[in-house]
């Protein structure tokens, strides 16, 4: 595990957090995570201290953050990265793909065999949650091999899930994004994530002066680690306190 950061200066830093398995439990299923007024709390509590730079950086849509946090942030990158919303109310959304819906279609056909697959179709790419079916991982993630190499979609491994995307950003390009544009411009940036697909985060604020933090075990360019969900909540409200 990697060294615990000190707590956060929200005088100096722009934060981008990961939402599921960073600051929300990992669910059986993605809609099992509901809102939760102390995280909630906690979110708007930090986004009110850091003067409005903080900023969700998740794999669920911007529509699916704003549930869970109940609106508690302005700033949201969603699917990766190819949906953002500045913390001016804009949305910038890459056009999804025209071969989702047929490989959705796919995947659904497949869930009518492996009814513990699930298939979460985001709009701009669809996850394939294979966690409950363990023992078809491999064909799986093989037949999501070739559908996007047959249709020119990018592969994104995850934590017992394998997603395919519209080509674009992700979630590294959202966080430089975000740095060029107020509230968080000429900030230090600091991402938390715990997954595959957040490395391209910490890369992002390693090239931009800050530093990531990575939650869980694993090999990672972050700087720092924390154990888990509770961990992560505990630094915040410890860096919450030290401004008073």
């Amino acid at each position: 595990m990697k060294p615990k950061p000190e707590p956060l200066d929200l005088f100096k830093v722009a934060l981008f957090l990961d939402l599921d398995g960073t600051i929300a439990p990992i669910m059986p299923r993605p809609d099992d995570v509901e809102p939760e007024a102390a995280r909630n709390g906690l979110l708007k509590a930090l986004n009110d201290k850091l003067g409005g730079r903080l900023a969700v950086i998740s794999g669920r849509s911007v529509s699916a953050v704003d549930r869970i946090t109940e609106g508690a942030v302005a700033s949201v990158a969603g699917a990766h990265g190819l949906e953002r919303r500045t913390a001016s109310g804009l949305c910038e959304n890459t056009q999804a793909h025209a071969a989702l819906d047929s490989v959705v279609a796919e995947f659904r056909a497949l869930n009518r065999v492996l009814e513990g697959l699930i298939v979460e179709d985001k709009g701009v790419s669809v996850a394939v949650h294979y966690r409950h079916e363990p023992d078809h991982k491999t064909n799986i993630i093989g037949l999501a091999t070739r559908m996007a190499e047959t249709h020119g979609l990018r592969l994104q491994p995850g934590h017992e899930v394998i997603e395919l995307r519209t080509p674009g950003p992700n979630k590294g390009d959202a966080i430089r994004a975000f740095m060029c544009e107020a509230p968080f411009i000429g900030h230090v940036p600091v991402f938390v994530g715990d997954d595959l697909t957040d490395e391209v985060g910490f890369e992002a604020v390693n090239s931009l002066g800050g530093f990531g933090v990575r939650v869980g075990a694993g090999a990672s360019v972050a700087h720092y680690g924390l154990k888990d969900v509770p961990a992560v909540t505990a630094w915040l409200e410890e860096s919450l306190l030290c401004l008073t």
